[in-house]
């Protein structure tokens, strides 16, 4: 097919350009191009440059191409020459189908300046396609009795073109019997009538077969055909029979909904409508209807329903076939629903106990019955329970079970048991049913108390205040319930002289003790006594703890000093010669605490001296000691307040005044200190029993040392050098005086001394040094209650 040129002249393209130049931003017509459908792709369409009386170089320069509205782009343009070619082969049919003309709209557009140009493509049809019957065999079915000029409508066909492609005429093969006449419909399209020629008679010829073609008016022509039967319809004079009088089938009663359960079949001699069979139920029951149903064509009878063989075992179904024509035979279908096993076993409970009481032998928990809906093997069950419990099931009569207990139960190793009683049937699959119980132990009185620990000590500071929690008790009970609340109790002491009830009480609810006064360290240090734990079950089991109260040391009594006494009628005044070096022991300041540990702990310190530095004391020991060497300067009389200071806390303290007088030798009479005024003795026992003790001990230890002297001094009298000092015959010829310190001194001190004769006829003593051996600790209770004390002289008091 040739492409069409330009559908207006030249001139008028000269013009219409002159007014797209002179319009900016806007689109205007221009004109419309004509292809024949199914051209190859690169048909040349036309030159759009010679259309527009532009140059192939203007298109370029100005941007000149081709957009669509459409999804498809059929035109492309060479911007090079300027020719419109198809980009793909068109299809008239696809694209537009029916409507006429088809016309597709396409754009110019070129950009400087800017210019919209609208054009069209015509697409033209060809014959291409020929007359299609939508079915290529037509059935019609005419009785033989039908009038001589009846008519009967054909189908016609379809011719996909358009215009005078479309289809003109319809030719029926030669025959006798039939002609075609035309009809034409609203739309211009013809249609095909059969009419009749001739009678029909089935016993003659019952069927008849035309050839039907559809031609269209293209050139050239196509057509199409399709053939056409026609049956010839018979009178009814024949009844329906079935090939079965009786039909029995068996069917799960598991089937699932439309299964197929039998299909009943019956003929008719006759043809046609007379030989067509319906399939109906005749007299059937609502039950039957409901659970079956029936194809009326096919003869198939399916589920409408579930099946229940616990319900309904059989049905019996009357099957009705009845022809075109009225005429019915009828048959008889026997249904068996055979049992599958689809129902679980059940479990009856008779009796249920759900408490009870641990102890106790073979108790019943429960009365049961089991039963199966199916039959046979599908209805035969075992019961069982778990082996692990101390449970057993017994069986009376026929499904009829026992559970009772195997064993006395325990509450306290376990109060509860979850049950489940298993029912199996033998079917198969099998099938099986569970049923769970939880029994519970109710408790029986049978476990005393038990306390938390074998035994319990408690910690008490003395001095506490009264009504003071000084600790609990707990004892637990395995029982439950009234069975586990504990009373608590104090028992009576096993020391009859133990006032318990003055001591101590305790909350018999929750085990808590109070001291019901205040407890001395000093007077009490420890105490133990028993509680009981009782149980409210009937009857009541109880059971004992000892308890053990230590009391813990205060800081409450003050250091009491034993040496020098402070209650002496006369003040104890130590005697230190002149002529001793730093270090020179003084004396000893001995004290001792009520309390223990470290409140005990004694440290003792110089508060107040008459001459500072002259006098130094031991912090740990208590030795007043000589700071330096003494000088003519320094006060004949001193007066030292010393501290003792515990290592309590709060700490207390205690102090102590000692007299002290600088001498020139041991003849120098003792002058008491008319400063010091005589106290008032304090008579109380403690005093007394020290001041006799350290009497006699001092006395027995003089007596002592002044044999040893006497015996040494007479040893050693002719070997003394005479260049230290001179000795007189008198009754101490030794030089040397050795004092071991077994008293409340802690050191053991030798002290050289001589005996020195004057014109006046007296004999003094003069330290010379002290000797310091090793040292030796002793204990402040070996102070306090064995050792004497002594003097600067050495001499017991």
């Amino acid at each position: 097919m040739e492409a069409s040129g330009l559908l207006f002249p030249r001139q008028r393209q000269v013009l219409f350009l002159f007014l797209f130049w002179r319009v900016s931003l806007a689109g205007s017509g221009f004109g419309r191009y004509s292809v024949t459908e199914e051209m190859e792709r690169g048909f040349f369409v036309g030159n759009l440059a010679k259309d527009l009386g532009l140059d192939a170089g203007e298109l370029i320069s100005r941007g000149a191409q081709v957009v669509s509205n459409e999804n498809r782009q059929p035109l492309q343009l060479n911007i090079n020459t300027g020719d419109l070619l198809l980009s793909e082969r068109l299809d008239r049919e696809e694209i537009c189908g029916s409507a006429e003309p088809c016309v597709l709209h396409f754009q110019v557009l070129m950009t400087n300046p800017l210019q919209f140009l609208q054009i069209e493509l015509q697409v033209r049809d060809i014959n291409d396609h020929s007359p299609i019957f939508s079915e290529k065999e037509m059935l019609l079915e005419i009785p033989e009795n039908s009038p001589i000029g009846a008519v009967f409508l054909l189908e016609s066909a379809e011719d996909l073109d358009v215009g005078e492609n479309i289809v003109k005429t319809y030719i029926l093969s030669p025959n006798s019997y039939f002609h075609i006449k035309m009809r034409v419909n609203p739309d211009n399209k013809k249609y095909p009538e059969l009419v009749l020629d001739k009678a029909l008679d089935y016993e003659e010829q019952p069927e008849l077969s035309f050839i039907l073609t559809a031609v269209d008016g293209g050139s050239p022509p196509r057509s199409g055909t399709a053939l056409v039967r026609v049956v010839v319809v018979d009178t009814n004079d024949n009844l329906p029979e079935f090939e079965q009088p009786f039909y029995e089938v068996k069917i799960p009663e598991d089937s699932t909904l439309d299964s197929l359960v039998v299909t009943v079949s019956a003929w008719d001699l006759d043809s046609g409508v007379n030989g067509e069979i319906i399939y109906t139920f005749s007299h059937a029951s609502e039950d039957i209807r409901k659970t079956f149903k029936i194809n009326q064509k096919t003869g198939e009878i399916s589920l409408a329903a579930s099946l229940d063989f616990e319900t309904i075992e059989s049905y019996s179904v009357i099957i009705q076939a009845t022809d075109g024509g009225g005429l019915f035979g009828k048959s008889t279908v026997r249904i068996h629903v055979m049992d599958v096993n689809d129902n679980a076993p059940e479990i009856v409970v008779s009796s249920i106990t759900s408490s009870i009481p641990e102890n106790s032998p073979e108790i019943v928990v429960m009365v049961f019955s089991t039963r199966d809906k199916d039959s046979g093997d599908n209805g035969r069950m075992i019961c069982s329970v778990s082996e692990d419990l101390p449970f057993v099931l017994k069986s009376s009569v026929e499904n009829y079970y026992t559970l009772e207990t195997e064993k006395t139960l325990d509450r306290e190793s376990k109060a509860d048991y979850n049950i489940t009683i298993i029912v199996t049937d033998f079917g198969t699959p099998r099938l099986k049913t569970q049923l769970s119980i939880t029994v519970q132990v109710s408790d029986v009185n049978d476990n005393a108390p038990t306390f938390t620990q074998a035994s319990y000590t408690l910690f008490v500071r003395e001095n506490n205040s009264p009504a003071l929690h000084i600790g609990t008790i707990s004892a637990t009970d395995r029982d439950a319930g009234t069975n586990a609340l504990i009373t608590y109790s104090l028992l009576p002491p096993r020391d009859p002289q133990l006032a318990l009830a003055s001591l101590v009480s305790i909350n018999a609810d929750n085990g808590q003790l109070f001291a019901l006064r205040a407890l001395d360290y000093e007077a009490l240090r420890a105490f133990e006594f028993r509680v009981g734990a009782t149980d409210r079950g009937s009857p009541a089991l109880s059971s004992e703890a000892p308890v053990r109260v230590l009391v813990l040391d205060a800081n409450d009594n003050a250091p009491f000093v034993l040496y020098p006494l402070q209650n002496a009628s006369a003040p104890c005044t130590e005697l230190v010669p002149r002529a001793a070096e730093a270090g020179y022991l003084v004396s000893k300041v001995v004290a001792v605490d009520g309390d223990a540990g470290q409140n005990a702990w004694l440290s003792y310190q110089l508060l107040k001296a008459t001459e500072p530095g002259l006098f130094s004391v031991w912090a740990h020991n208590g030795e007043v000691r000589t700071a330096r060497l003494l000088g003519e300067r320094d006060a004949p009389r001193h007066r030292l307040l010393v501290q003792v200071r515990d290592n309590g806390e709060p700490p207390l303290s205690a102090s102590v005044t000692l007299h002290v007088l600088l001498v020139d030798g041991f003849s120098q009479p003792y002058l008491p200190l008319p400063e010091v005024a005589p106290e008032r003795a304090q008579a109380d026992s403690l005093t007394v029993y020290l001041v006799i003790a350290l009497a006699s001990v001092s006395s027995l230890f003089l007596f002592s040392v002044l044999v040893l002297v006497g015996v040494r001094l007479c040893r050693r009298g002719r070997a003394a050098s005479l260049g230290r000092c001179s000795v007189p015959e008198g009754h101490f010829p030794g030089h040397l005086v050795d004092v071991s310190g077994s008293g409340t001194l802690a050191q053991t001190y030798q002290y050289e001394v001589c005996l020195t004769g004057g014109s006046s006829g007296t004999s003094d003593f003069k330290f010379m040094k002290p000797v310091y051996p090793n040292i030796h600790t002793y204990s402040l209770e070996n102070i306090s209650e064995d050792n004497p004390t002594f003097n600067s002289f050495g001499i017991f008091q």
